[in-house]
């Protein structure tokens, strides 16, 4: 039994320990994440203090600064510029360091300056939360220790260390580093789980760097996202407004050619059209040159998979050497690569004009079409009709 105004035993108390840290979990991925830094919501001034207040608590973090890091991280991801990237940096030492790392970027006024505009300027911002920022986890041991006794330092040092290793460790090191990709994004980021619960929805993150800007990050039918269920509760109560999610496609067959509408849709949700591109054309042609090759040939095409899928982001002079290999035992899976890599250059080629980008869509539709390759045959036919919707909340 502990001691303490509460006299809980220890179980009561690790329950009790799980709740609060769960409460901070969900303070930095609905108000920081997805509301301060990626606008993808707005809360009711309620909601928000409640947060900002509770972080004070629980971390001592600044809104600005944690917006600013982040900001960077996405503007900087994967170079020598992004504060923790596991790529650049080694994964050992984002997991041992991050919370130093994120430290050490906070000290870059010109960081904060530039990237952490919009977020809380007010009197208590600068009057309490800046100015007494270590003051809010001094309250918060003062207050555990009144009211669990000598356990509360237990459960006081636990919170301390709980948003380090989780999110300056799990989130920004092995979410850059393990786990599986539904979309090719030009960062080496991950889903960590489908089911993303303990850490409140940020285990989806390669979904996040798809849509940095939805906030909603599950787009599978098998992923749930539970910072997005605490989000959609808060809607109901008019508590916060949904502004963005990721955008939904929808197919216009009777659409007879690529237009106007069809580039910007691609252009808008091209990570969408390469992840379907992947499903509906690489996967389909991969799974048939399998099942007819022989031991040795299927043995090389299982391992280029992920390579032709871009499930790999970095690419070492061995796995060039076994997507090579895999592109030359197989004609069809290097016609369909190669119409992919074609396709990719509708957004990265810069210097093309609206008009440019519109009639090599239009042509790379009826090259498609002649390859007498049906899955390719039948995706340029799908992307004739391709358009997008915002989902309305």
């Amino acid at each position: 039994m502990a001691t303490g105004l509460l006299s809980l035993s220890v179980w009561q108390l690790i329950i009790v320990g799980l709740i609060l840290t769960h409460i901070t979990i969900a303070s930095v991925t609905i108000y920081l994440h997805r509301c301060q830094a990626h606008r993808a919501l707005d809360l009711h001034p309620i909601v928000s203090h409640f947060f900002r207040f509770w972080l004070w608590l629980t971390t001592g973090m600044l809104t600005k600064e944690w917006v600013a890091v982040h900001r960077k991280h996405h503007s900087k991801c994967e170079t020598k510029d992004d504060p923790h990237s596991p790529i650049i940096l080694g994964i050992g030492k984002v997991l041992r360091e991050g919370a130093e790392l994120y430290d050490s970027a906070t000290q870059n006024l010109e960081t904060i300056n530039k990237y952490g505009f919009g977020t809380p300027n007010d009197w208590l911002e600068n009057n309490l939360y800046t100015p007494w920022r270590n003051w809010g986890i001094v309250v918060l041991l003062a207050l555990e220790l009144v009211l669990f006794g000598p356990l509360g330092l237990t459960l006081w040092a636990i919170q301390m260390i709980w948003i380090p290793f989780w999110a300056a460790g799990v989130v920004n090191g092995l979410g850059h580093y393990l786990g599986y990709r539904n979309f090719e994004t030009q960062d080496a980021s991950t889903n960590l789980l489908p089911i993303a619960f303990f850490i409140g929805g940020e285990e989806l993150h390669n979904n996040h760097h798809a849509y940095p800007s939805s906030a909603k990050l599950s787009v599978r039918w098998f992923e749930f996202d539970l910072g997005w269920g605490y989000i959609r509760i808060l809607s109901l109560f008019r508590l916060a407004r949904i502004k963005r999610t990721a955008l939904k496609s929808k197919i216009d067959w009777a659409k007879p050619m690529v237009d106007a509408e069809t580039i910007l849709a691609v252009l808008k949700n091209r990570v969408h059209v390469m992840a379907l591109y992947s499903r509906s054309v690489i996967d389909p042609v991969l799974n048939s040159e399998i099942k007819q090759a022989d031991a040795k040939t299927k043995k090389l095409l299982k391992k280029a998979k992920p390579l032709v899928n871009g499930k790999v982001f970095r690419q070492d002079n061995l796995v060039v050497a076994d997507l090579t290999n895999a592109l030359e035992v197989s004609q069809t899976l290097a016609i369909v690569y190669q119409f992919k890599q074609q396709l990719r250059e509708l957004w990265t080629t810069a210097g093309l004009s609206h008009e440019s980008r519109l009639e090599a869509l239009r042509e790379w539709c009826s090259q498609a079409e002649q390859t007498r390759i049906q899955c390719l045959e039948q995706f340029a036919l799908t992307l004739r009709g391709y358009s997008v919707m915002q989902t309305v909340y």
